[in-house]
């Protein structure tokens, strides 16, 4: 270890009674990886590696094999972040987790890790004397158990003993229904200290939405990052599936991980207002930057084949990146606030993208926006729906946008962009190859 635990921490896993800690990092895809070390073996410090290349491992399981890998398959070190040490709630027996930085083994952090790229990008800010500061709503869908994928998800049953039917938008009632598992869930969050703000039912079927606090973007990640991992355990233990797919549910609302954004001095001051509490032109700069060169990073926010069924008009989905007050239906909405509120909302990214790559991306396109004293277009007026749809409307559509972008390499680094590109082509190739249940349905009759 980079340093030494602290004696509160020790005590609490020695008086815990933990065996093993889960050494965990989030790979490309936010999913957690990593390996189960002996509690004793942590607290000694015992050094911990792993291959290079699994942070970059595909939704497949596979690995690419685009020259970026070397051929020899290195090791990197796992680094544990001290401060994210805490009791993992769902395991019996008794479990602590850490999450890990990725550090090659000259001490450079691994450019195909994903929580190191957030990094670097937060380092552009504080050289600049700026601190970002976001808030996620992630959405999500409780359904039951299904052991058959060429099934549709269902709805779990409630305690009623009968399944939901929708139109339950903001129900109490409905948020009731699984009370056992939100209780649990509840607990497992604050024993991971995941500061979790309001808790709604959402427009979907079985469909929920909880708002993380505002924060530091490393330490807000973490705990979006915790928090799918977190609610997929404590389903499971209550025989429930709990689904961040953009789209899970053919006719059902998509699921999103909307993005607040500011941005703060030394001082703590927001940057997006003057003195006077008027906006600030950098505010109107980084909302460019985003309108600028996002399209060329959809494929961090919109990361999986599935994604793009989420982009439909009239669907609280945007379609393009225009921007608004209050405005739902545009790409990037600014909420009613005070000066020290001034944020900007991004509305593309999808439940299912890494929380790490998702702030990374959206953060670096802000910044460069400010740097190069962008544009914004005025805003939004009325149904952003009536707007045409600009921002790319397949995976292989934002596939080749953003390997062929200068822009994505030189705001995210070479050696990044080339590793995520050929994990995502591997990915995308493999679902060709798929015949789905559309197919068979409608032509095999036909033709």
């Amino acid at each position: 270890m980079s340093a030494t635990l602290p004696e509160k921490t020790a005590h609490m896993i020695r008086q815990a009674g933990v065996r093993q800690v889960e050494c965990l990092f989030p790979d490309v895809t936010g999913y957690p990886r990593g390996k189960l070390m002996p509690a004793e073996a942590f607290l000694a410090g015992q050094e911990l590696r792993i291959a290079q290349a699994i942070p970059m491992q595909g939704v497949t399981g596979e690995y690419s094999y685009h020259p970026v890998f070397v051929d020899d398959d290195p090791d990197v070190r796992l680094v544990p972040d001290l401060a994210t040490v805490r009791l993992a709630p769902w395991a019996d027996p008794p479990r602590a987790l850490a999450i890990h930085d990725c550090v090659e083994l000259d001490g450079r952090p691994c450019a195909f890790a994903s929580r190191s790229l957030l990094k670097t990008v937060l380092a552009r800010y504080a050289e600049r004397g700026l601190t970002p500061v976001v808030a996620p709503e992630i959405e999500f869908y409780l359904c039951a158990p299904c052991a058959d994928p060429s099934q549709p998800l269902q709805p779990p049953v409630g305690r009623l003993g009968r399944t939901e039917v929708g139109q339950s938008a903001f129900s109490l009632n409905m948020l009731n229904e699984l009370a056992p598992f939100w209780n649990a869930f509840q607990l497992a969050l604050q024993t991971l200290g995941i500061r979790a703000d309001t808790w709604i039912h959402e427009v979907g079927c079985s469909q929920y939405e909880i708002n993380l606090w505002h924060g530091d973007p490393v330490a807000v990640a973490d705990q979006a990052f915790l928090f799918k991992h977190a609610a997929r355990e404590i389903a499971i233990a209550h025989g429930l599936n709990a689904v961040f797919m953009a789209k899970p549910i053919a006719g059902e609302a998509g699921s999103s991980m909307h993005l607040h954004q500011s941005l703060v001095d030394a001082g703590g001051r927001n940057i997006f207002s003057q003195p006077d509490g008027s906006e600030d032109p950098r505010f109107r700069q980084f909302i460019a930057g985003m309108q600028t060169h996002l399209p060329d990073l959809m494929l961090m926010l919109a990361p999986n084949v599935n994604s793009y069924r989420r982009f439909v008009k009239g669907s609280q989905a945007p379609i393009h990146l225009q921007w608004g007050y209050d405005n739902r239906t545009a790409g990037l909405r600014v909420p009613v606030s005070g000066p020290a509120a001034r944020r900007v909302e991004m509305r593309v990214a999808g439940a299912d993208a890494n929380p790490y790559l998702a702030i990374a991306a959206s953060l670096a396109a802000g910044l460069a926006g400010i740097d190069e004293g962008l544009v914004a277009t005025e805003p939004l007026s009325g149904d952003g729906y009536a707007q045409d749809h600009d921002l790319p409307r397949t995976p292989h559509e934002a596939l080749e946008r953003m390997a062929g972008s200068a822009t994505a390499r030189r705001l995210l680094g070479e050696e990044f962009v080339t590793a995520y590109v050929a994990v995502k082509e591997m990915e995308f190739a493999d679902y060709d190859r798929e015949i789905s249940t559309w197919e068979r349905r409608v032509l095999l009759p036909m033709v």
